[in-house]
């Protein structure tokens, strides 16, 4: 981030070793953790499609979710910091030197991360069907790639652009073509949060320059959750969030806690490895959300064949080139 003082400079190494110890062992790197969040992934999209469908009202589902993520993932906080003898990365003078460009990063990550993206993928999901909405999605990798160069400095490698291109095929292949992609409103919103997510993921790596994976992932959760919160409250849907049964409340604190680990490891990821190898590693979700779909009897894995190779082979270019790639580079503060 650029105008920052040179405090956060001094305790951010320390606290992006630190302050993940509670979440995963030091001994796993960012590629790992990443795998994790894939994994994690695959399943809430898997599980996501029967508690949306139990729920019924889309905004009302993704709000309810986000929020149980965001309480959950602030009581893992209170929970971890309650055990350290102090209070790495989350003291009151480690905020204070935090510069304003980190507090606007911070409002970016929160509320467009996680308000306003999440308001217009659900929106434009209610206007598309189901596979050109996620053949858009999971073209995040190629736009964190073609942002993490000029904002990041990350240098692509050979390697990582044969992985993208294999990732971004295989994904087409997945989605049955491209031939579904047509000029509406529904794909335009759907491409529109997609966008606005692989900012987050530059946003939210250099903010991990200064702060801890924690501290970003209750930002981005516990201002996301107010703000599609009101959102309900504007478009008259807030009556629907009191009325959920227990039924319905089963499938939302299920999905919410698997979102709660999503975020908390994919900014755990970010935070030890490159923006570019973590988005790479994530598409491989399509993978886990593919066999289970199989194994539940809902679509067969033949046709999706080709496309699940690719994305496997993608994966594995990015894992193949990490040993070469240079230690940790983070974002330098100017």
């Amino acid at each position: 981030m650029t105008g920052t003082t040179p405090e956060p400079r001094a305790f951010a190494s320390r606290d992006i070793v630190r302050s993940g110890r509670h979440l995963l062992s030091r001994r796993f790197g960012g590629l790992e953790i990443a795998g994790v969040t894939a994994v994690v992934s695959g399943i809430a999209i898997f599980v996501n499609s029967y508690g949306v469908h139990a729920v019924r009202q889309a905004a009302v589902y993704t709000s309810a979710k986000n929020a149980v993520a965001a309480v959950l993932l602030l009581a893992g906080s209170l929970v971890a910091r309650g055990r350290q003898s102090d209070r790495r990365g989350a003291s009151l003078d480690s905020w204070r030197a935090l510069g304003a460009r980190h507090w606007v990063g911070l409002a970016y990550v929160g509320i467009v991360g996680g308000g306003v993206a999440f308001v217009l993928f659900f929106v434009g999901l209610a206007h598309t069907a189901a596979e050109p909405a996620a053949f858009l999605h999971d073209t995040l990798v190629l736009w964190v790639a073609l942002m993490a160069v000029p904002f990041l400095g990350e240098r692509i490698s050979g390697w990582n652009v044969a992985a993208v291109c294999l990732l971004v095929g295989g994904q087409v292949a997945v989605t049955g073509g491209v031939g579904h992609l047509v000029a509406t409103q529904g794909q335009a919103l759907v491409l529109a949060a997609t966008v606005l997510w692989a900012v987050e993921t530059v946003v939210a790596k250099r903010l991990l320059a200064a702060l801890s994976p924690a501290a970003v992932a209750n930002a981005r959760m516990s201002v996301g959750a107010v703000v599609l919160l009101g959102y309900l409250v504007l478009t008259h849907h807030i009556d629907a969030l009191v009325r959920l049964d227990a039924h319905q409340l089963g499938w939302i604190v299920v999905t919410g806690s698997l979102l709660a680990v999503y975020v908390a490891t994919w900014m755990a990821a970010l935070a030890r490895a490159r923006a570019i190898d973590v988005a790479s590693v994530l598409a491989a979700s399509v993978i886990v959300t593919s066999l289970l779909d199989a194994a539940a009897g809902h679509r067969g894995l033949a046709p999706q064949a080709i496309g699940l190779v690719l994305v496997a082979v993608g994966t594995g270019a990015v894992v193949r080139a990490w040993p070469r790639q240079p230690a940790l580079s983070r974002p330098r503060a100017r």
